[in-house]
């Protein structure tokens, strides 16, 4: 993929697929790398899937024979000098901390390095099309954060106001590009 921000809306999706009700993006850089990490509390997988994940003819999905997903982003933070680890815990091992966490970290100075790209709007999407989920967004960059919560939102707009509604779509591309630009 050209950026990042679509393998992060990728994996998210799986997430999604997954039944996550919450699903944190953190995404973390300095100068020099670049950490992603998308945890969730979805129904989590087996060892068994875990292991396989790697393979891009393992996919959970019935619509196709492919997962390119997870290979890809690995692809992408091993061509870098970096790496990717994902754990998950099944529901059926725990019906209260489920969920996957997948973190993967890129080199920036290497040649191989792919530009993160467009996050606001990856982050608008995944909120257009998920409004029922709670987001927690978060972009630390050289320590200064900038934070999105639609959990926070839905408190203060209230259950009547969808988030998905342009107007609060409009507001969060403007809140997160202020914030983007206050770096």
């Amino acid at each position: 993929m050209k950026e990042l921000s679509l393998n992060i809306l990728d994996i998210v999706m799986n997430s999604v697929k997954a039944g996550a009700k919450i699903i944190a993006i953190r995404i973390t850089e300095d100068n020099r790398t670049l950490a992603i990490t998308i945890e969730d509390n979805g129904c989590g997988m087996t060892a068994e899937q875990l292991e396989r994940l790697s393979d891009p003819f393992f996919t959970t999905r019935t619509t196709r024979q492919v997962g390119l997903g997870v290979p890809f982003f690995r692809l992408a933070a091993e061509q870098t000098g970096g790496g990717i680890n994902i754990t998950s815990v099944p529901i059926s091992e725990d019906e209260v901390k489920h969920g996957t966490v997948v973190t993967a970290l890129f080199y920036k100075d290497h040649i191989d390095y792919t530009p993160l790209g467009d996050i606001i709007a990856t982050v608008i999407t995944l909120i257009q099309g998920n409004a029922d989920i709670n987001f927690d967004f978060s972009h630390t960059i050289n320590g200064y954060a900038i934070n999105l919560s639609t959990a926070e939102m839905r408190s203060e707009l209230g259950e009547d106001i969808p988030l998905n509604s342009f107007e609060v779509l409009e507001w969060i591309k403007e809140y997160l590009n202020e914030q983007y630009n206050g770096i």
